[in-house]
Parts: structure tokens; C-alpha cells; sequence
């Protein structure tokens, strides 16, 4: 079940104005007519105590409530006063309350005001834009103008006493109107946000286009995003925000598009409880749900066959939206404009035509020609430099570890005691002095370390907090020695080895044997001491019968990496690692990597020139044991098999690196949402895969194709999954850059 978060009151059920396209009045329900005027004492409380009820019942932070109506001013200052008074009172014990009204503004004066400034009630406004356009349709019912009589209402909530309860304005579009003389009208007054919403209307009573064109309302929009964006944006649009945020991958700002589930019911003036207003548009009696406060709980509303058919995301759709390119975006359009009452097949982008609801909507051609319209005008400009530049990839990679290092010491909120706020302390002490606390959360399995503290704080694990200090000691130990930084670091060791990152493994006792040293650089090296004893590490870069350092690759030309062996965070692949290799096989597995490297130089330059300049780690899989966890780790480190010649090296090098390339771009940019909704044919797999593999094994494939051009069958793999891609809904801009990018890749090999 999905609570409501949103709550439609209705406090007053009609209005001062005979608006012609107004959905309640005009359109095919007309209930509105056996309603009270006003909402009783008893409905105002009824209501607050259901929601408070299911606020509580769901641990709901925050629930809004919008006044409506009609014209929910009608109501009365002493009216309005009350539903604020009952909702605060009911909802102050369980959540915050965000409270707003949605008015025509006819009424608006500053006894309204400040009424909603003493219970912070937001107010927006509607408005259609400047006076030719909103008097087509906002008129009294002599048809007299109400513009001049809005502009006051709106110039009195910019006053800088009400300036906060500033909604913004709301304004119906109309395909007639001059979209830019609107847009100009409502910009010029300078609203905090705007909102522009499509008429109401059905397959049954279908939109006016005045020219005909079955994207007339795309047109007018896209007219209007191009002043918007050429002026810079002056003013949040919620419609183009909305379209923006979902072509990167991020969720719907608005119950018109996009595939969130609903959380929205509305209360009528007699406390009927009924599903989104706009149902007034589809046919007499399509908000109804037979339930009301004063008998049944929100949670029996939202259990609703019709409530729960708009909760559904993507199965919630239908089939001819399902297999759209843009349904992530459009979501099928708001759930109203998809009615139709007869199977007929007329209308632009009807597709198979059902009954009810299981239809594209009424604006189908329109929706798809403005999210695309969005998309060819903002692609470039928005895609993650990270998708295509491997110098902005690494840096994103960097700073998403420092933001999860941040993160952790958020998470502990003073719960790490005196070790960790030492070890926090010293972090800044090393940032401020060196870089070696930058060299230090570069190194991968740094990123292992800290993802794998963060979920045990989240998931508040008994000693975490303590652990997570433990953990973080010796990275920060080994940033000090990197930095030249003078200052002493308590760090744990356990079996009789004490593990500094990226340095090396220092003897201090046998198996079993668990204590604390301190660490501290040295005018050579640095120096380790416990209680009974004292190690100068004075080479560390060398081996002695106690300290066993990280070693090198690098022979022959081959790149300049880490053999870390060491690490008790490199498990993290998937496969068994090797638990260390001793010098003869250390050697033996350089030699071959070098000539790997070789291969891959004189085969593909400019792959093997990215992978020396993103790898900074090799840590050796052995050929047998269990496989080991799947853990996140920073980019730059790969796992590989100890055994194989040079070409299954090489091999598994590029493999390797395509793989953590791609892994560490979906770690800073969306390139795919709603991954295994679809699945597709893959050419290398016996059963349909989500985008996510087919995409992992189309970049493989293109960098193995260059690797081996006389084996056809990689790139002829590659295309065809890049061709099945190509329309995928899943891909954001910036899934896109990279399908391109992957293409033009495969063609040149």
C-alpha cells in the first residue's frame, strides 16, 4: 500500500468566477452541485483525525494539505482558521504539517494573509497569463475580466511580509494564446515558480487544436521552454523541471508525467472521500470511492482498485506505452487524459484503442514531441562530463569518496566516541598539510572500506561505531606517512600484523595476538611503537624480516601499479583472491603482465593508455577456492588471475577495465532508470537481460572487437545490442552520449 502524503481539502465548493474550461463545473461530473457549500465543523475534524491517524500508522514525516475548492477563499477567514487550527492540532504529535491553498486570488487581502502567515499556508495563485489570454477563459459569469483583480492578489503576496507564502503562479494552457505573450505576463511578475497544466480532456471530448496540428500544445511549450532558457532560467517550471529531471534519470516533479505511484486523495466539503480531481473530467461519478471520514480510514481509500490502478508505475500503463521510448518521462500522461468511453481508433496516437483508462493519453503526440523537443535542445549541455571524459571521471570518482567519507561521519552523529573524533580531527590535520590524505582515498579499496562502515552504522550493527574508528585508523596512519605529516596515530592491529594501505604489512607479534600501536613519521620513513618495542621502517619501499611493503608492478614498459596482496578490503570481485603471493610468483605474474601490457600497447594504444592512466591497483584471483563477495570499490583497481599467458591477460586486462570503467560512471552519473522493468535479447545469452547487462556486455565486446578484429563475432555482437538499445526507455541523456560513443568506437575498428 502507498500512504497518502497528500491530502486535497475541500473547504468551500464554489467559486466567484465561470471559468468555460473548468473541470468541476463544466465537465462530465457534476456532483458538485449536491455538495455543501462549506465544510462542516464536524467533517474539518474528522479529517484531521484520519489523517493524523494515518500519519501515524505509516510514520509519515511530513503530510501536505492543500485547501481547495471552488474557490476555497469563499470560505471565510473564520472558516479557514478553523481547518487550520483542527490539522495543526491533529498532526502536530505526528508530522509536520505543510499546508498550502490553491485560490483564483480574487478574494486575497491581507486579513487572508495573514492568517496564513501565523499557520504557514503557502498560497499559489492561478493565472493564464497576461489579459488577452487569461480572460479567454477566467471571466465572471458576466463575463467581465478578472485580470486586473488577480495582478492585485499577486502584487500584495510579493509584498515583503507575505513574499515567503509565495506558491507561484498556476496557469492552464491554451493552444489560441500567443505562448510568449504569456510567458513574458507571467515571468515579468516575478513568481517564485511556475506551473503550466494541459486542459482537461479525454478521447471522448478531446482537446481543441485551433490549427489543426495534432502537437499544437508541444509547439506552444516549447516555444515557451525556448524563452525560458534563453533568458536563464529565471524561475523554477515545474512541467520542464520535470521533463529535465527524467531524461537524467531522476524522478517526476509533477502527477502529469512520470511513473510514481499516486499518493494523492482529495476530502469533499461533506467529507466524501474521492481520487484525484481531474476523474471529473472522465464521465459522472469517476472520483467516487463510496468512502468518507466520518466512516473509514485513509488506508481503506487507499486500497481502492481505482486508487491502486495509479499506483502501478510502469505495469500500470498501457501496452502501447509500455513499448514507447519515452514512458519513463511521460508516464502514459496524467491518468485522466487516457478515458475513453468506446473502443474507437480515432485521435493521434491512439494506438490500439481500449475502454476506460488502458489507453496512451489524449496528448500522446504532444507529450512525446515536448519530451524529445527538451532532450534535442539540452542533451549536450546536460550530460556528466564523467560519461565521456576519463580525466572528469576520476575526479568524480575521488570526490564521490571523500563525499562518502563525509557521509560516514554524518552517519555516526557523535556515536564514534572519542577515536573516531580523533581520527576526523586528524583527517582535516592531513588535508591541511599534504596530500596524502587525497593519495589515500584514491586508493580503492579505501572506497571498500568506507561503503562497507556506512551500511553497518546505517543498519546500526552492535559496534559499528567503534569498528568503523578501528577501520579508518589505519588509512589515516598511512595518509600521515604518505604526507610527511608529524603527528602520532593509534592504530589496531590483529594476528601479530599491523596493515597500513598502499604502504605495506608490518610483523609485531604472532598469530592471535591483537594490541594497539601508534605510528609516526620519521625523518626517514616512519616509525612504529607498542608497548614493548619500537619499528623503524626507514626504506619503505623494501622489504625486511618484519615489514613487508606493497610491491610494484611496471617491468618492460607495462605501467606503474600496486601489487596489493594485502589488503583486507581487496576481496571485493567476486572471485577468490589470492591470500599472497611469494616473491618467485610475483615476479613470474609481473613478467607476464608486462607482456600483456605489451599487447595491449601495439593492439589497442588508446585503451591501454586510459587503463594506465585510471589503474593505480592489481590484485592477484587465485585459480581455485570459493568466490568472494561483490563489494563496491573505488576505481582503479582490478582483480587478476594469477594464472594465463600473456594474451589471457591481456584479455582479461581490457575485460577488467571496461568493466570497472562502466561500473564507476554509474557510480556518478544516471545512465539507465527503472533497470529490469524490460528485459531484451542479448546475442551472447540464452534468456532476455535487463539494459544494465546488455549494456556491461556491448561495451566489453567493443573493446574486445579492437583488441581481436579477426574474431567478427565481438563486434558483430557489440552493433547488434547497441541496435536493440537504441530506442531503450531506460537510457537517460547520458545512457545515450555513451551508446553513441560505444557506436562510433565500434565502427571504427
Amino acid at each position: 500500500m502507498v500512504p497518502f502524503r497528500e491530502i486535497v481539502l475541500k473547504v468551500h465548493s464554489r467559486c466567484d468566477l465561470a471559468c468555460d474550461h473548468c473541470y468541476i463545473y463544466e465537465h462530465a461530473d457534476q456532483s458538485w452541485r449536491t455538495r455543501p457549500r462549506t465544510i462542516s465543523d464536524e467533517a474539518i475534524h474528522r479529517t484531521a483525525v484520519r489523517l493524523a491517524e494515518h500519519a501515524e500508522a505509516h510514520a509519515l514525516p511530513s503530510v501536505s494539505v492543500i485547501l481547495h475548492g471552488g474557490e476555497p477563499l469563499l470560505a471565510g477567514p473564520a472558516r479557514l482558521r478553523r481547518v487550520c487550527e483542527e490539522l495543526t492540532r491533529a498532526l502536530a504529535p505526528v508530522a509536520e504539517l505543510d499546508l498550502r491553498i490553491h485560490t483564483n486570488g480574487l478574494q486575497l487581502s491581507p486579513r487572508y494573509l495573514d492568517l496564513f502567515a501565523e499557520f504557514g499556508v503557502k498560497v499559489g495563485i492561478s493565472l493564464d497569463g497576461d489579459r488577452a489570454a487569461n480572460d479567454r477563459h477566467r471571466r465572471y459569469a458576466d463575463g467581465r475580466s478578472s485580470h486586473s483583480r488577480v495582478l492585485k492578489a499577486v502584487e500584495l503576496l510579493r509584498e515583503d511580509r507575505y513574499r515567503p507564502l509565495d506558491l507561484g503562479l498556476l496557469c492552464t494552457v491554451d493552444a489560441a494564446n500567443d505562448p510568449l505573450a504569456v510567458y513574458d505576463a507571467l515571468a515579468a511578475l516575478d513568481p517564485p515558480r511556475i506551473d503550466f497544466l494541459l486542459p482537461h480532456a479525454t478521447w471522448d471530448d478531446p482537446p481543441p487544436r485551433p490549427d489543426g496540428s495534432p502537437t499544437a500544445y508541444a509547439d506552444w511549450l516549447l516555444a515557451v521552454f525556448d524563452r525560458w532558457d534563453a533568458g536563464g532560467r529565471p524561475m523554477p517550471v515545474r512541467l520542464f523541471e520535470s521533463v529535465l529531471s527524467t531524461l537524467a534519470g531522476g524522478p517526476s516533479l509533477t502527477e502529469s508525467l512520470g511513473l510514481a505511484p499516486t499518493d494523492l486523495v482529495v476530502v469533499e466539503t461533506d467529507g466524501t472521500l474521492e481520487q484525484v480531481d481531474s476523474l471529473k473530467s472522465a464521465y459522472e461519478g469517476a472520483a467516487a470511492t463510496g468512502f468518507d471520514v466520518f466512516a473509514h480510514a485513509f488506508d481503506e481509500v487507499a486500497a481502492h482498485p481505482g486508487v491502486r490502478s495509479r499506483q502501478l508505475g510502469l505495469a500500470g500503463v498501457s501496452e502501447t506505452c509500455r513499448s514507447c521510448p519515452v514512458v519513463r518521462s511521460c508516464g502514459g500522461g496524467l491518468y485522466t487524459h487516457r478515458y475513453r468511453s468506446a473502443d474507437t481508433a480515432d485521435g493521434a496516437g491512439s494506438g490500439n484503442a481500449g475502454t476506460g483508462f488502458d489507453n496512451p493519453s489524449v496528448y500522446c503526440a504532444d507529450l512525446a514531441a515536448l519530451i524529445r523537443g527538451i532532450e534535442a535542445r539540452t542533451a549536450a549541455a546536460t550530460v556528466p562530463p564523467a560519461v565521456t571524459d576519463p580525466g572528469e571521471l576520476l575526479y568524480a570518482q575521488q570526490e564521490l569518496t571523500r563525499s562518502l567519507l563525509a557521509e560516514l561521519h554524518a552517519a555516526l552523529d557523535g556515536r564514534g566516541g572519542a577515536a573516531w573524533q580523533e581520527a576526523w580531527e586528524l583527517a582535516g590535520t592531513v588535508e591541511a598539510c599534504s596530500d596524502g590524505l587525497d593519495d589515500l582515498l584514491a586508493h580503492p579499496y579505501a572506497r571498500t572500506l568506507i561503503v562497507d562502515s556506512v551500511a553497518a552504522v546505517r543498519a546500526e550493527r552492535p559496534g559499528a561505531p567503534a569498528r568503523a574508528a578501528r577501520a579508518v585508523a589505519p588509512l589515516l596512519a598511512a595518509a600521515a606517512v604518505r604526507g610527511s605529516v608529524d603527528t602520532p596515530v593509534r592504530v589496531g592491529y590483529r594476528d601479530g600484523a599491523l596493515l597500513l594501505p598502499t604502504l605495506g604489512a608490518l610483523r609485531l607479534g604472532g598469530p592471535g595476538e591483537h594490541g594497539e600501536a601508534e605510528v609516526r613519521v620519521a625523518e626517514k620513513g616512519f616509525v612504529v611503537r607498542t608497548a614493548g618495542a619500537e619499528h623503524r621502517i626507514v626504506r619503505p619501499d623494501e622489504p625486511t624480516p618484519a615489514w613487508r611493503p606493497v610491491r610494484r608492478l611496471g617491468r618492460d614498459g607495462a605501467p606503474d601499479l600496486a601489487l596489493d596482496d594485502l589488503d583486507p578490503y581487496r576481496d571485493c570481485f567476486g572471485a577468490p583472491v589470492h591470500p599472497g603471493l611469494d616473491e618467485a610468483a610475483a615476479a613470474d605474474w609481473s613478467g607476464r603482465l608486462a607482456a600483456a601490457w605489451g599487447l595491449l600497447r601495439e593492439r589497442v594504444p588508446a585503451q591501454a593508455a586510459e587503463a594506465a592512466d585510471a589503474l593505480t591497483t592489481l590484485t592477484p584471483l587465485a585459480a581455485t577456492g570459493p568466490p568472494g563477495p561483490v563489494r563496491g570499490h573505488g576505481y582503479g583497481a582490478l582483480g587478476v588471475p594469477v594464472r594465463g599467458d600473456a594474451d589471457a591477460l591481456a584479455r582479461a586486462l581490457l575485460r577488467g577495465f571496461r568493466r570497472a570503467r562502466l561500473r564507476a560512471r554509474t557510480e556518478v552519473a544516471d545512465l539507465y532508470a527503472l533497470d529490469g522493468e524490460w528485459t531484451r535479447p542479448a546475442p551472447w545469452a540464452e534468456r532476455p537481460v535487463p539494459l544494465s547487462a546488455l549494456l556491461a556486455g556491448a561495451d566489453e565486446r567493443v573493446g574486445l572487437a579492437a583488441y581481436e578484429p579477426h574474431h567478427p563475432v565481438h563486434r558483430d555482437q557489440a552493433l547488434r545490442a547497441l541496435d536493440t538499445m537504441a530506442d531503450a526507455a531506460e537510457l537517460t541523456v547520458g545512457g545515450k552520449s555513451l551508446l553513441t560513443a560505444l557506436r562510433e568506437e565500434a565502427d571504427h575498428v
